[in-house]
């Protein structure tokens, strides 16, 4: 298995062959220009400024008419931020044998690597992409599965995912209040399994045919990326790509379906994909704020009413996560399953 994983890895051959066929993905679903008009961006938040309320309100508009933002002035230290890109990359760079070995430890797969979708053997084209992904809470039970290797990842990713945390509490803080929802409204079982995902996309021999994630949305609360230097995401707003400029130690935000059940619609996130490019590997770090498998998922009862009814069903987030894994390219067949008029 780990010689049948190692091959598959895209940074295993991604400089030694052209773009194979598993790759090429079909005329309507290939990324089209890959460069942008500038002027067209998502808007960007200074968490430090003075006036709360304005603060809030930008979120809120933000978060309302993109469902995607980035942030300065957060929190997070520039030295932190900086280990933890060099350490997401330094894993990536290592051979293929040892990240395997790093990631093989738990008997449970918390904390695993593949490639493309994590559905390889069943999807009908591949993601020019290798993903470590593994829980970022409750390190006492999971942190001795994470990798040893590099040296320092327990140590940096163990400081960056408490200091990203408080960030994702702040952010969520400002939306409760946005939404006149109680204070620490998400700070219970909603927010309490976050999981951190480092995604490497390899330089691309042809990034016009292929792409490095699909379009999608995201599945939790908030996702909060570290997204590095280097292009690659885009956002889908008004029938356009979007490029999401890097901005230095900056974070991109989304809003995920959870908090777009939570918020019967007021909020909700954007489509978004990723592509490559010919020269440069692009390394980033995304912080997934997931409730616990048995949060019941439901339209607040504060935000519904007779004249503005819940357009989304309870459920369970396990069973959410589980139909959004088998479905997530698709999202009619997604909002189908998580809205109020499903019949299951």
């Amino acid at each position: 298995i780990i010689i049948e994983i190692m091959e598959k890895l895209v940074s295993s051959w991604f400089n030694v062959r052209p773009l194979p066929e598993a790759y090429v993905f079909p005329p309507e679903q290939r990324p089209g220009k890959l460069f942008f008009p500038q002027g067209k961006s998502i808007p960007v938040l200074d968490l430090g400024g003075q006036d709360r309320k304005e603060t809030i309100q930008l979120i809120m508009k933000a978060s309302k008419e993109f469902g995607f933002f980035q942030v300065t002035n957060h929190g997070v230290s520039k030295d932190l931020i900086a280990d933890t890109l060099a350490l997401a990359k330094e894993f990536h760079a290592m051979p293929a044998e040892d990240k395997i070995c790093e990631c093989s430890k738990d008997p449970d797969r918390s904390c695993k690597l593949y490639t493309s979708s994590g559905k390889y053997a069943t999807e009908e084209k591949h993601y020019w992409r290798d993903c470590l992904i593994h829980p970022s809470h409750s390190f006492e039970k999971y942190m001795q599965f994470w990798p040893a290797k590099p040296v320092r990842y327990r140590e940096v990713i163990g400081k960056y995912s408490i200091e990203v945390r408080k960030l994702s509490s702040k952010i969520l803080e400002l939306l409760s209040e946005g939404l006149k929802l109680s204070s620490g409204y998400f700070s219970s079982d909603l927010s309490e399994s976050p999981i951190l995902l480092i995604n490497h996309y390899p330089p691309c021999p042809d990034p016009s045919l292929t792409l490095g994630l699909a379009r999608h949305r995201d599945p939790g609360v908030v996702s909060i990326v570290l997204q590095g230097d280097v292009h690659g995401l885009q956002v889908f707003k008004d029938e356009e790509w979007i490029g999401v400029e890097p901005i230095p130690h900056a974070f991109v935000v989304n809003i995920g379906y959870v908090l777009q059940i939570i918020s019967n619609g007021k909020l909700k996130g954007a489509e978004h994909r990723v592509v490559t490019n010919s020269t440069d590997a692009r390394t980033t770090v995304s912080f997934f704020v997931y409730p616990s498998n048995d949060s019941l998922i439901e339209p607040e009862k504060a935000l519904v009413n007779a004249c503005d009814p819940p357009i989304y069903r309870a459920l369970k987030f396990k069973d959410f996560h589980v139909d959004f894994l088998s479905k997530s390219a698709d999202a009619e067949a997604v909002q189908k399953f998580i809205s109020s008029r499903s019949i299951y």
